[in-house]
């Protein structure tokens, strides 16, 4: 029996993933998406992975967080005909923003959205390279829901599943991922 073509598309990508040791402290391994992002076919693949799990969806806009979440977050708000809007670190929005301070598995940090990104009633689909502990896409989801938007899913590439991150997300929206861990 051979392997169906979306799982082995979807190892090819995964291929593309480096693990770096002790980064960015003693004791984690990383999983290092920037040799996938430099393979076109690996890039490819992933980002129809993601909007293929959508089309057919109102999704009004795709919130993408920093930095990473930008390149995935971008592309799939294009392909989706929704717009994008970036969750940022703090300053480096030029109009006035909300602001929200959140925990990750390595440290305190806080999260800005420019105040009129997001209008009521919108349908967001929060992007990010890996799910983690799922703190920083509940802070995005945290601003989103705070201009009156409505997050109906998160997506990432990546999920550490032995971290339980999805039980730190919003309750009611779904959760996406090309490649667990």
């Amino acid at each position: 029996m051979t392997e169906p073509k979306r799982d082995a598309r979807i190892h090819y990508a995964e291929t593309k993933i480096r693990n770096v040791p002790d980064f960015p402290k003693k004791g984690i391994l990383f999983k290092d998406i920037t040799p996938m992002l430099a393979d076109p076919r690996a890039l490819h693949v992933v980002l129809d992975e993601l909007s293929e799990r959508f089309i057919g969806e109102r999704v009004d806009v795709v919130v993408g967080v920093e930095a990473r979440g930008f390149i995935f977050g971008g592309a799939l708000a294009a392909r989706l005909n929704a717009g994008f809007v970036p969750a940022r670190k703090p300053g480096k929005l030029p109009a006035e923003s909300d602001r929200v301070s959140f925990s990750t598995e390595y440290s305190t940090t806080e999260l800005e959205m420019h105040k009129d990104a997001i209008a009521a009633g919108a349908r967001v689909v929060v992007v990010d390279d890996v799910l983690a502990t799922g703190g920083t896409a509940k802070a995005a989801a945290a601003l989103v829901a705070g201009q009156g938007g409505v997050v109906t899913a998160f997506a990432f590439v990546i999920e550490l599943g032995f971290l339980d991150g999805r039980k730190n997300l919003e309750a009611g929206a779904r959760v996406e991922t090309v490649i667990a861990y």
